[in-house]
Parts: C-alpha cells; structure tokens; sequence
C-alpha cells in the first residue's frame, strides 16, 4: 500500500555494515593518511575546519601508525599555513593599506616587530590561519615562517595527542 506514492513504511539499509567498512578503509594507512593530509591542509586554510578528529580517530584506529598521522597531519597542516601566507603577499597587492594607528595597523607592527617566530602561533584555534596570512601580507620570510608554523603545529598534535589519550585511560 502507498500513500501519494510512497511506502508506508520505510526501513533504512543497516548502518553498521556501512559505518565499519568506512572505517576499516580509513584505518588502512594508505587511504587514513591521505584523509588526514587532505583534512589538515584544508583545516590550515581559512575554511572553518578541525583536523583534530581526524587525526584523533585514525591514532585510535590504527595506533602502530602514531608517529606517521603525526607527520602527516603535520606537514599538511603546515602547507595549509603556508598556502594562507601566499594568499595575504597576492591579497597586498590587491586592498588597501591601514593606517599606522588603527587596531589593525598596531597589529600588523606588532607582528613585524616579532617576525617569522609569531608563525609558532600559526596552531592557534581562530587566529592562527589569519596570522599566516597576515605573515604573508606584511612579507615576513617565507622559509623562516613555514620552519615555526611546522615546529608549533608539530607540538599542537603531539601535545593534543598525548592529552586526548591520557584523558582515555584514566577513564578505563
């Protein structure tokens, strides 16, 4: 029997089946760490993104490959950061200039007056990719600033890493 063409009585495909291939396919390391590249690079950029689940989920999931989601999140992380200082050295060129004693212009001399070593920062929630961008809209050096968003985004995942999973074990 239908009503206005569809079944009365709709039962859903089981998920669980679904769900656990999903998951053992993230938990192979060739597709998990992809995953985990793609997610920290996108969430590095100024798309409102959290790379920590994932990096969280495929640890729990496969936990000999620790130091790798490590490395790789790092690194795409990292490249997302630099990806931002590109975009704010295009977008210079392009908009207007603040005026010295503006918020945003005692902020951009604040940055300038730390330099490259502020990109330690770049790990930061809700800051952090803006500073990369910042970085690169004052011209603050390229290397430099990547070499200190890598060593900050470094310590965010282990530090987050060993906290999530410490938490975990005290709970069992």
């Amino acid at each position: 029997m239908t009503h206005v063409g569809f079944p009365l009585a709709y039962t859903a495909p089981p998920m669980e089946p679904f769900v656990q291939s999903v998951l053992t396919l993230l938990a192979l390391p060739e597709y998990g760490l992809v995953t985990v590249f793609v997610v920290a690079f996108v969430s590095a950029t100024l798309l409102p993104l959290g790379s920590e689940p994932a990096v969280l989920g495929l640890i729990q999931l496969n936990p000999a490959g620790y130091w790798s989601v490590i490395a790789v999140a790092t690194v795409g992380n990292t490249l997302g950061g630099a990806l931002d200082w590109w975009m704010g050295y295009g977008a210079k060129q392009v908009v207007r200039h603040d005026k010295p004693g503006s918020v945003n212009g005692r902020a951009l001399a604040w940055l300038q007056k730390l330099g490259p070593k502020a990109c330690l920062l770049a790990w930061l929630p809700i800051v952090g990719d803006p500073l990369c961008t910042v970085a690169g809209w004052i011209k603050l050096p390229f290397w430099p600033c990547v070499g200190y968003m890598l060593v900050g985004k470094l310590l965010r995942y282990v530090a987050l890493t060993a906290a999530f999973f410490s938490s975990i074990r005290m709970l069992h």
